[in-house]
């Protein structure tokens, strides 16, 4: 069965590149991105993880941690891991699951028999504090991520756990939000100071509450 939003995330032991991993211990209090990539040695997934590692002082600043997963042996990530710092120019900075059981990844729904057999596809998962999956998304092996969007969807997710909005489409952090509609127009003063725009009864916007 697939892993929906609100779901609690699968719990998991599992073997890394940097040692044992239990995952809802490893999150603590942080929230977290798991992502699958299909095959080792393989050139996007190359690009993806070489992208993670330069953005991981971003994540960071979103109290972030990010783990990648596929169901190749921990002897082939660790080898991986040297084209990859070599080819990106970068260094790899966070861990990469071995599944080579592939329990992690039926666990997840991430290997999809229509597109890869018994690879996993490019699986995106967001874990916040509460072990509840906050984000799902799916890409084919031919496409690689947008790791620049997952970060503005983590914005929007730690945004809205906060207060009471909701973000507009290509919304990104310091633009104006949308004010739930679960708030009476009585409301708005006290719980958005800097006041809000009534463009149409159903849709209210305000500058972003914590900016």
């Amino acid at each position: 069965m697939a892993v929906r939003l609100g779901d609690i995330a699968p719990d998991f032991t599992a073997e890394t590149t940097e040692g044992q991993v239990k995952f809802h211990e490893w999150i603590g209090d942080k929230w977290a991105v798991l992502f699958s990539h299909p095959k080792d040695f393989t050139p996007v997934c190359t690009t993806e993880l070489g992208t993670v590692a330069r953005l991981k002082p971003e994540f960071d600043k979103r109290n972030v941690r990010v783990i990648g997963l596929s169901v190749d042996p921990l002897s082939d990530h660790r080898e991986w891991t040297k084209d990859i710092n070599e080819t990106q120019n970068t260094t790899v900075n966070f861990p990469l699951i071995a599944d080579p059981d592939r329990k992690i990844a039926q666990a997840y729904d991430m290997i999809h028999p229509n597109a890869l057999d018994n690879l996993t596809v490019r699986s995106v998962f967001v874990v916040g504090p509460d072990k509840k999956v906050k984000l799902t998304l799916t890409y084919p092996a031919s496409t690689g991520r947008n790791f620049d969007e997952i970060l503005r969807t983590i914005d929007s997710l730690q945004l809205t756990s906060r207060f009471q909005v909701a973000t507009p489409a290509n919304w990104k952090d310091g633009d104006d939000v949308i004010v739930l509609n679960s708030v009476k127009d009585e409301e708005i003063p006290a719980k958005f100071p800097k006041g809000a725009t009534k463009i149409k009864p159903y849709l209210r916007t305000t500058p972003q509450p914590d900016k």
